[in-house]
Order: structure tokens, then C-alpha cells, then sequence
């Protein structure tokens, strides 16, 4: 139960922020490992739990860029800058949060399997590598404070290509990014500040709805894997801040063809259930 605990807690926070796909990852992770009975949750709970460490990587996102938030709710009142960040942030959130409240069980239903996150990682991958072609030639926003809520609008309908499983939210509002004239950085970190109220909105509104399968005996696991994704998180996040500044994302998209691969063989044995 406790090395289950870490390893789902560690694959959460290494790749929610990465444009990879914390999902399907985590749908790899837990089937191999078993993770509902080992942890003895449910499929309910286990979702529930998922929602928690999500919840922690959000948290590192928050505790890095700590001083540029709260230098933004104190000057939101006397700032035109602090006004207008404050605002793309809003802009960018809006599509993907009506979309996923009006969708999300749709989704759910018809696009959970494996051939579908396998092509999303595969295709995503080639998105990835036709955004780096054309980066050199195409930037006029180099930092986020540049940015015109046209841009933010943007961003946002490109997030909202991550309600598919597989896409990967932080890849889509990188890429989107990237595609709608943004530096690397500011692609980047837009994308970091974007994901504070998409996924603390996405985490209120599940934990709303299984409120019902909450229980006290779970909340050392919960706060075990909440931690762990916690720490692991920030650590990527700063981690990939200094990457982005010497090196580019086709790394990622490398590795996104070799994991849609292993996805497509796990469905085809059998040995994931990515339906379920």
C-alpha cells in the first residue's frame, strides 16, 4: 500500500506538468500495479485519489510562482499589468471548463479506451515536432506579460483538445502556445498559471460529485500521495523552467510515439483495460 502510494503520488507530479499526459500515465501505472486492491479502494475511491494527488501537483505550481500571485491579487485594484494577466488567465480557463462540465461524461464514456490515447499521444507527438519546426520564425510574445487576451483565447480553445484522453493538458496549452506566437517560456509558464484554476476547478467539481466515497480511514493515503505529488511536482517544474531555456520539446515528442506504442500493445494483449 505505501510503495503503491509513491509511485502513483511520483507519475502524477512528474508528468502533469509535462506534455505527456499525467493520464494515461497514471491509467498505465495503476493497472500494472494493481492499484485499486492494493490500496483497497474501489475504481470510485481510486479516481478519488487521483483527484487528491492532482490536487498536490497544483499546490507546486502555486508555492513557485507564490510571489507573482500574490503580487497580482494586491495590484489587481491600481495595475493595468496585474488587471490584464488576471484577466488572460480567465479568458484561457473559460473554454475547456464549459466544454468539460458539459462533456466530460461523454468523453468518458466513448474515448476512454487505449486506441484512442495511443493516437492522441502518437499524433500529439507530431504536433509537437511541427510547432518546434516553425518556432524561430514565428515568435512575437516573449513573455507572458506581452500577451493580449486574443492570445489567452487561443490558448484556451487549444486546452480544450485535452478533454481528450492522451492529449495531455500541459501539451496542449504549450503547444497551443507556441503555434499562436509565444515564446518557449512564456508558452510555458502561461500553460503553469492556466492549470491552477483548470485543474483546482476540475478537482472541486469531481470531489463534488463522489462526495459520497469519501471517508475519513482513507485520508493518511490521501495525504500520503498528496504530499508525494507534491514534492515530486515542484521538482519538475523547476526542473523543466531550466530545461526549456537550453533545449527544445522534441524530446517529448520522442517519447510520446514510444509510450503510444506501449499503449497499443497493452490493449491489444489485454494487459490494461483502458476502457475501464
Amino acid at each position: 500500500m505505501f510503495l503503491t502510494t509513491l509511485l502513483l503520488g511520483i507519475v502524477e507530479g512528474l508528468t502533469e506538468f509535462l506534455p505527456v499526459s499525467s493520464t494515461g500515465h497514471l491509467i498505465l501505472a495503476s493497472s500494472l500495479l494493481h492499484a485499486a486492491s492494493r490500496l483497497h479502494f474501489d475504481a470510485d475511491k481510486l479516481a478519488l485519489f487521483e483527484i487528491v494527488i492532482q490536487t498536490g501537483a497544483i499546490f507546486a505550481v502555486i508555492l513557485v510562482y507564490w510571489n507573482r500571485i500574490r503580487e497580482t491579487v494586491i495590484h489587481l485594484p491600481t495595475s493595468p499589468k496585474a488587471r490584464r494577466f488576471a484577466l488572460n488567465v480567465v479568458i484561457g480557463f473559460l473554454p475547456a471548463a464549459i466544454l468539460g462540465v458539459k462533456f466530460s461524461e461523454a468523453i468518458k464514456a466513448h474515448l476512454f479506451n487505449g486506441y484512442v490515447v495511443a493516437t492522441t499521444f502518437i499524433l500529439g507527438a507530431f504536433v509537437i515536432l511541427w510547432a518546434e519546426s516553425r518556432q524561430r520564425t514565428h515568435v512575437r510574445v516573449q513573455t507572458v506579460d506581452e500577451m493580449t487576451p486574443l492570445d489567452a483565447l487561443k490558448i484556451g480553445l487549444a486546452q480544450c483538445f485535452a478533454l481528450v484522453p492522451g492529449t495531455s493538458r500541459s501539451g496542449a496549452t504549450i503547444i497551443g502556445g507556441m503555434f499562436t506566437g509565444l515564446s518557449r517560456q512564456a508558452a510555458t509558464e502561461f500553460s503553469f498559471f492556466l492549470s491552477i484554476p483548470t485543474l483546482i476547478g476540475a478537482g472541486v467539481y469531481s470531489l463534488y460529485k463522489e462526495r459520497s466515497h469519501l471517508s475519513g480511514a482513507d485520508f493518511p493515503i490521501f495525504g500520503l500521495g498528496l504530499l508525494v505529488s507534491f514534492l515530486s511536482a515542484w521538482l519538475c517544474v523547476r526542473w523543466l523552467l531550466r530545461y526549456i531555456s537550453t533545449h527544445n520539446f522534441k524530446a517529448f515528442a520522442w517519447y510520446r510515439i514510444a509510450f503510444g506504442l506501449i499503449i497499443l500493445a497493452t490493449a491489444l494483449t489485454g494487459w490494461v483495460d483502458w476502457k475501464d
